[in-house]
């Protein structure tokens, strides 16, 4: 069964096509990955699945558990259960972080027609979590983001992840600017929702990102389409020779 489907999806941006008809299926539990040269179409890819304004969708369609998400707002997709981990996280000064997650957490159960989580109970739930990540609390009573290094913000990203509970997870460059310590933390983060009802698409310019959340697909994006798709030997492929030669494969 797939949690993503994506068929012969055409977008613009600023009126200029970048996405010239994307397919792909990513089945139930499964991580795939998403690589290829700066100006491939990437993150212009992660946007047009989470709904973000100014990227206007011209053809094809987007599956999430059968349904289209076509029509959606990014709001009801997120509620909807897609999750998406931005490659630069902004700040939110003013904004208390566990009232900010207390009120994405409780936004998706009332989607799911569950019961909303208290304020004693979800300062437990919180802290347990947190742990796994080394976050603390210091840094959940900030606002959010605000004052973190690059490291910081995505862990607190993974934190929202763990709370959200998603059915698809995309993570746009979430190795961006991370040093290697920060890479491995956040990677283990990662790997701890690895669920068989969770799928994950993970959009990455290197290999070494991969060799800590190992993928069970990897995708090459050029020109706005995918021109090859491999396992996780692929990555390595181009770690060793780069993107020359590949963008013609079909």
């Amino acid at each position: 069964m797939s949690i993503l489907e994506i068929k012969e999806l055409t977008a613009t941006v600023d009126g200029k096509e970048i996405l010239h008809g994307i397919n792909l299926s990513v089945g139930a539990g499964e991580v795939h990955a998403i690589m290829g040269p700066n100006g491939s179409g990437k993150s212009t890819l992660s946007y047009v699945l989470s709904g973000r304004a100014g990227y206007e969708i011209t053809g094809g369609d987007i599956l999430l558990n059968g349904t289209s998400l076509i029509e959606s707002d990014a709001d009801e997709r997120a509620r909807a259960g897609l999750f998406l981990a931005f490659q630069y996280p902004v700040e939110l000064p003013g904004v208390s972080g566990m009232s900010f997650l207390r009120a994405a957490v409780n936004a998706r159960l009332r989607e799911q027609g569950e019961e909303e989580v208290d304020q004693l109970g979800f300062v437990k739930i919180v802290r347990a979590e947190a742990k796994k990540l080394g976050i603390s609390d210091d840094m959940l009573k900030r606002a959010v983001n605000v004052g973190f290094s690059g490291g910081e913000k995505k862990r607190y990203e993974i934190l929202q992840m763990a709370l959200l509970k998603p059915v698809m997870a995309i993570l746009d460059e979430t190795d961006s600017g991370l040093d290697v310590d920060a890479l491995k933390i956040v990677s283990e983060g990662v790997n701890l929702l690895r669920h068989p009802e969770r799928s994950m698409l993970v959009i990455t310019h290197y290999q070494r990102l991969l060799s800590h959340i190992v993928p069970d697909r990897v995708h090459i994006l050029s020109g706005g389409l995918i021109v090859k798709s491999g396992d996780k030997s692929l990555a390595l492929e181009v770690e060793e020779n780069g993107y020359a030669g590949i963008d013609n494969v079909a």
